[in-house]
């Protein structure tokens, strides 16, 4: 047996950007119709990385009649025929993993070793919808011997995609496959924090579909706004914030268009007394994704530990917190990167003011680290704090940050409740040892995902989404490849015999 671990993708000495910065549709580039253009800018340095076009309704317009026609072409094509040209984008995805990894890096402040993961997944995505072409069957229905009853699935019709900013290229990527397996047409509509890899992806795709069939618009809210509403978008998918997700769904409304959302959580850690306290410390820290700053809809922001285990737990959680030290996002030795904007870093801060004036104990971090060489940069350090109560804003608010609220708890009914007493349920991480414990906890968390004795990590083929305001629909499975699709009944009376 072969056990060769295969070689790591090369991370480029320096950033390669796109040479494109404008809307890409119908297999060409289009300039916005009404020429605006804005900065992008590195949340490392500060610095801007050029220009891109900040597109419309006009250009979302022109996007969306292209992607209209070429599902006429794109529907026929045979499943086999469409899984082999996801199956090529996946290639390219591993093939230059480190360039849109620094890309990436560069563009929304993830540290660049860790995008490279993103290829490795999202090629997983390309290739698992890629094999389930062929399961995306009907069923016949018996009704006698004198006709045939069956239903058959097809593709919806055009598709629009609003991706978020803590994986773009991931996202465009793993989240347009089971679209464009079950035929339709897409329009992703890249973040307009952080639309550079989106872009280039564009650049390394050109030519594998049809023209019109994938398509990349960036732009704003107007230029989301008119995707999620037009009437000629069969479907709008989302991964992003509840409040973009409520406005998403009232657009949709419009035209009674269905929605899939993955929005936002502030989801819990639960640790009983039974569990190991060096796991469960290595599971509050590693379940924060303190190293894209806590960026991620499904970080377990809310820590409950049983009081039994409480001080031991925070001792080495503040241990195992100071291995995420902020750095330039494209140093491979970075471990932690930076925030976003400068919007979402005040609002970060504004946090941690919430955090003192309420009252939590501060165990780590706190505030803007002191290196000089981040001056520039939007990075805050990650930060913890203990002794929590449920009235504190930040156990009550998705903060979109490196902020952990750490709460004991005694009485477990009163502990449940406190973590279903969220208008969010996106994950939930358990840990303990006691299997009955595991299963009746897990059964009662209100929470679309949950581990056990583990934390963070998506599985392929898995169905990831949320409870209540954390979502619509469930995706990274066979049901979201369904979802793109609708099912049509045929009935055929058979002609007696003569």
């Amino acid at each position: 047996m072969n056990t060769a671990v295969p070689p790591q993708p090369a991370i480029p000495s320096k950033v390669a950007l796109p040479d494109h910065r404008d809307a890409y549709y119908g297999g060409k580039w289009h300039a916005p119709k009404d020429g605006r253009y804005v900065d992008t800018i590195n949340p490392g340095t500060g610095e801007s990385l050029g220009q891109v076009a900040d597109c419309g309704v006009a250009d979302m317009d022109a996007a969306i009649a292209s992607a209209k026609a070429a599902f006429k072409e794109w529907r026929p094509v045979p499943p086999l025929e469409r899984a082999r040209i996801l199956k090529r984008v996946a290639q390219i995805l591993r093939d230059n993993a480190g360039e849109l990894a620094m890309i990436d890096a560069a563009d929304c402040g993830n540290p660049v070793k860790e995008m490279l993961a993103d290829a490795t997944i999202a090629a997983a995505q390309m290739e698992f919808f890629a094999g389930l072409v062929t399961e995306v069957k009907g069923a016949s229905i018996p009704m006698g011997p004198d006709a045939v009853n069956f239903s058959v699935r097809e593709p919806r019709g055009v598709v629009g995609r609003i991706i978020p900013f803590n994986h773009p290229f991931m996202f465009c990527a793993g989240k347009s496959a089971a679209a464009l397996a079950t035929g339709n047409t897409i329009i992703v509509k890249p973040p307009e924090q952080a639309p550079l890899s989106s872009l280039r992806l564009a650049e390394l795709c050109d030519g594998l579909f049809p023209p019109g069939v994938f398509n990349v618009v960036p732009g704003g809210r107007d230029a989301g706004a008119r995707l999620s509403g037009h009437p000629d978008i069969a479907m709008v998918a989302l991964v992003g914030s509840v409040p973009t997700g409520r406005a998403v769904m009232e657009s949709a409304a419009e035209t009674i268009k269905p929605v899939l959302l993955e929005l936002g959580g502030k989801n819990a850690l639960i640790a009983y007394p039974d569990a190991d306290p060096d796991d469960v410390a290595g599971g509050v820290v590693g379940g924060m994704n303190f190293t894209w700053c806590g960026q991620s809809c499904g970080s377990t922001s809310r820590a409950f530990i049983h009081e039994k285990i409480y001080d031991e737990v925070l001792a080495k959680v503040k241990e195992k917190a100071a291995y995420y030290k902020p750095g330039i996002p494209t140093d491979p030795a970075t471990t932690m990167g930076a925030i976003i904007s400068k919007t979402q870093y005040e609002r970060v801060l504004s946090y941690l003011d919430s955090a003192k004036a309420d009252g939590a104990r501060l165990l780590h971090g706190g505030g803007r680290p002191s290196d000089p060489k981040l001056a520039n940069g939007f990075y805050v350090e990650p930060s913890i704090y203990a002794d929590c109560t449920a009235d504190m804003k930040i156990a009550r608010e998705e903060i979109f940050g490196p902020v952990l609220a750490i709460f004991k708890w005694s009485d477990e009914k009163a502990m449940l409740d406190q973590v279903n007493a969220v208008e969010y349920g996106l994950t939930c991480s358990i840990w303990t040892n006691d299997v009955t414990t595991a299963h009746r906890t897990a059964m009662t968390v209100e929470a679309g995902f949950v581990w056990v004795n583990e934390t963070s990590k998506h599985f392929i083929g898995a169905p990831f989404g949320g409870y209540k305001q954390s979502g619509i629909g469930r995706e990274e499975c066979i049901e979201e490849m369904f979802a793109f699709t609708q099912e049509k009944n045929i009935h055929v009376k058979l002609k007696a015999p003569k």
